[in-house]
């Protein structure tokens, strides 16, 4: 049975020509062979499986060519080029700064770069992850990279280049790759397929592109995966399978049903998901990615930015066409705060359901946008009450009225023009009664209004225009300090109840006063001599803050204990009162002498303080 080899390690490539996505470096780098312009030493950065390594070797091979070819490749025919196609080259040194970090290993490359080549021109050191050098180790480097033996090139990769020290940098050509694209991963990965004899569906390369992440390497483990699970026909269906990747279908399906309003249908689809074994913060993520993508498809600009293929590029127009871009901003600033939250949050599933149902109200009018009443609808359900009760009342005078007129008299008794409020229906109705018919009420006739406006009360509704314009009432500890409230009780309480009251008094207390609150929380109101209440503070800033609140503060203990014969007293502690607070290592030692047994806990737990 013949050897597998994974793809990343049998397409690694073996000439610049052969790099995917780096054209612009690998040009360079051909220029610099062929004209024979050589620095001593390189710097490849960029993220994992993007091809610093494999550049190098092919850079490294391409220097040592004996015959290289006119635009910078190597032969691949000279004994330079055989020996390090078959891993036998003695001019090319790998070095792994990861596991060979110390000053020692330094040293000892250090010594190797004395002895000149034997076969070809120069000496090429590989240096990878050079950024676990320790800073000594970079220190012993500094010299021999600046001024290195004229046979000797040193090629660094890292994957990390702001840990390196600015004077490596400085004595460096610098090199940054380049992420990969969609696109080039997905065509390099239909030649691979096409060579290794694997059917395939454009959108499951898609899928695994997107899941590489810019890398190739890890595109073409993912690749190998999803061969070996599709047995050889990679199907849509089977990679979102294989890699428990959610399927596109389902943001198209949320976003279709939010510009419905059909929150409930997004709950229930948003169960299904997670039921499949999906995170709710990978949902919130992959749905503000998607929102995005509509986004960028709304404009034949921005269409080049999506990176998918074809055929999900139209799912995206077609949806962009449906969705108004309000909505899309609207939407990712609510998903966006989602994906902030979602890491505090204690319950991370109430928080995704909350961020769906936002979403699925957007598009809804401000009315019907909210579950509860906003205020505008609270003032117009009270313009529409107040002008159902002033008709009714008009209408009830009215049929007095023609209740006491005398049957002989012909004249009719006329009623009152019921004016109501703005958007109120009706609002220029008349109503009419006669003699002979006194429940008749015309709304088109036209009457005279009388020169006084009878009374109207809102008693029908629970309201008085007084109560209306007072507002809410206010807390205790906003009354004026000259109030003193009143229950006209006289319970007896005792000092658990009075510290109980207390302290729900301070967390009562509006922010402005947050400060004063929490340090009032230190104090503690003891009763003196029944109902007198005293309450000692050690700081006379303090003493002047809670001063200032007294009277609020009596008013409260009135009402929550109550008792109207409370008498609040404040004073300044004297020196012997004044408790000193300890630290957490004082309060142990205290208890280790209060009782033996904490102190051997200790002991035989080996217990020390940090």
């Amino acid at each position: 049975m013949e050897e597998y080899i994974v793809s990343a390690r049998k397409y690694r490539p073996m000439s610049f020509d052969s790099v995917v996505g780096q054209s612009a470096l690998t040009t360079t780098l051909k220029n610099a062979v062929r004209s024979g312009k050589l620095a001593h030493a390189y710097l490849f950065c960029g993220p994992r499986g993007v091809g610093k390594t494999t550049c190098a070797r092919i850079f490294a091979k391409a220097i040592n060519c004996q015959h290289p070819t006119a635009d910078g490749e190597a032969c691949n025919e000279c004994e330079s080029c055989k020996a390090f196609n078959e891993q036998r080259s003695y001019n090319i040194f790998e070095l792994d700064a990861a596991s060979n970090n110390s000053v020692e290993n330094i040293k000892a490359l250090m010594d190797q770069t004395r002895i000149p080549p034997q076969v070809g021109r120069y000496k090429v050191f590989i240096i990878d992850e050079v950024h676990m050098l320790s800073t000594q180790a970079f220190n012993a480097f500094l010299k021999t990279l600046e001024e290195p033996p004229a046979h000797v090139i040193f090629i660094l990769a890292t994957t990390e280049k702001h840990k390196i020290l600015p004077t490596i940098l400085s004595r460096c050509q610098i090199y940054d790759f380049e992420r990969m694209t969609v696109p080039g991963i997905v065509n390099h990965l239909k030649m691979v397929a096409e060579k290794e004899g694997i059917k395939y569906e454009e959108e499951a390369l898609n899928v695994i592109a997107e899941k590489a992440d810019g890398g190739m390497r890890d595109a073409l483990s993912v690749f190998d995966q999803a061969a070996s699970f599709c047995q050889g026909d990679i199907t849509y269906a089977k990679v979102i399978e294989d890699l428990n990747v959610l399927d596109s279908d389902n943001y198209f399906r949320i976003i279709d049903l939010c510009m419905e309003n059909k929150a409930a249908e997004v709950m229930v689809l948003l169960n299904n998901v997670i039921a499949r074994g999906f995170d709710g913060g990978n949902i919130i993520g992959g749905l503000a990615s998607h929102v995005r993508n509509v986004l960028m498809a709304k404009d034949t600009q921005t269409l080049p930015l999506l990176q998918t293929s074809e055929a999900q590029a139209q799912k995206y127009k077609e949806q962009a066409q449906k969705c108004p871009t309000k909505f899309l901003y609207s939407a990712l600033k609510i998903l966006n705060e989602c994906d902030i939250n979602y890491r505090q949050s204690s319950n991370k599933r109430l928080l995704v359901e909350i961020t769906l149902i936002r979403v699925a109200q957007i598009t809804q009018p401000d009315e019907d946008g909210v579950a509860g009443r906003s205020p505008k609808r609270l003032k117009s359900l009270f313009k529409k009450l107040i002008a159902s009760a002033q008709r009714h009342t008009a209408v009830q005078q009215v049929a007095a009225a023609a209740s006491q007129a005398q049957p002989g008299e012909n004249k009719a008794v006329q009623g009152v023009a019921v004016s109501s409020p703005d958007n109120a229906p009706s609002a220029s109705s008349q109503v009419t009664a006669t003699p002979g018919n006194a429940s008749t009420v015309s709304a088109t006739q036209p009457v005279t209004q009388p020169q006084h406006r009878p009374a109207l009360k809102l008693g029908s509704i629970g309201k008085s225009f007084g109560n209306l314009m007072k507002g809410p009432e206010k807390p205790t500890y906003e009354m004026e300090p000259e109030q003193k409230a009143t229950t006209g009780l006289h319970e007896t309480f005792d000092d658990d109840m009075l510290l109980q009251q207390w302290l729900m008094m301070c967390n009562r207390m509006p922010p402005n006063m947050l400060g004063t609150s929490k340090r009032m929380k230190n104090l503690t109101p003891v009763i003196t001599e029944f109902p007198k209440v005293e309450v000692v503070i050690d700081n006379k800033m303090l003493l002047e803050d809670v001063q200032k609140i007294k009277n609020r503060v009596r008013n409260t203990l009135v009402q929550k204990l109550r008792n109207d014969d409370i008498e609040l007293s404040l004073r300044l502690a004297r020196p012997e009162e004044i408790k000193r607070i300890l630290s957490p290592k004082e309060f142990y030692l205290k208890l280790c002498k209060e009782n033996d047994a904490v102190g051997k806990l200790g002991e035989l737990l080996n217990l020390e303080f940090a």
